[in-house]
């Protein structure tokens, strides 16, 4: 049971990670970006990772890295390690509505007549599902963070599969858009 509910966020949170969402990215300034050419993967210790998304996140990443012009390697002589994280939220969302009018404006000469309407109102609540995906890029010798985007997106949980993967590749094109980042000038 544990696997199953482990499953259906990572699940969701493919489906939710669309060209919309929101995305952020930092790095050290004092990095010099031209120098890092190989990664390795690094586990980050998580209880309850599904394999199928793993694997998808991971080809996804790997896929936009290797345009970057990163190299994956096994060695552990490489430049970079690189590691995501998945996270799912959720949020309250409340929606309402009112038909019919209120309060009117009155007539009069200094308008003290005021008439009363009806309306009706009608409050609907639903959960949203926030999905974010997390990716950070540690620098080899001594381990200090180098670049990390964090994208993060109401999950549609309707979508298919192969929408699923459409909305992976842009998340992550958007992740990495600015890797890596150009030198600042000064």
């Amino acid at each position: 049971m544990k696997r199953i509910l482990c499953f259906v966020p990572a699940l969701l949170l493919l489906a939710g990670m669309a060209a919309a969402q929101d995305v952020r990215y930092n790095y050290d300034k004092a990095a010099d970006f031209t120098k890092y050419k190989t990664y390795k993967w690094v586990e980050i210790k998580t209880s309850d990772k599904d394999e199928l998304i793993d694997n998808q996140i991971r080809a996804t990443i790997e896929a936009e890295l290797a345009k970057k012009g990163l190299t994956k390697s096994e060695s552990e002589n490489v430049d970079l390690y690189i590691a995501y994280q998945l996270a799912i939220s959720t949020e309250k969302q409340v929606d309402t509505f009112s038909t019919g009018y209120g309060y009117g404006g009155g007539w009069g000469r200094y308008r003290g007549y005021g008439g009363m309407g009806t309306t009706t109102g009608t409050a609907t609540t639903s959960t949203l599902y926030i999905g974010s995906l997390q990716l950070d890029f540690y620098e080899v010798p001594n381990k200090k963070t180098v670049f990390r985007a964090v994208g993060s997106k109401t999950i549609d949980q309707k979508a298919k599969p192969d929408k699923q993967q459409k909305n992976l590749t842009k998340a992550i094109q958007k992740m990495l858009k600015e890797y890596p980042p150009k030198p600042e000038k000064g």
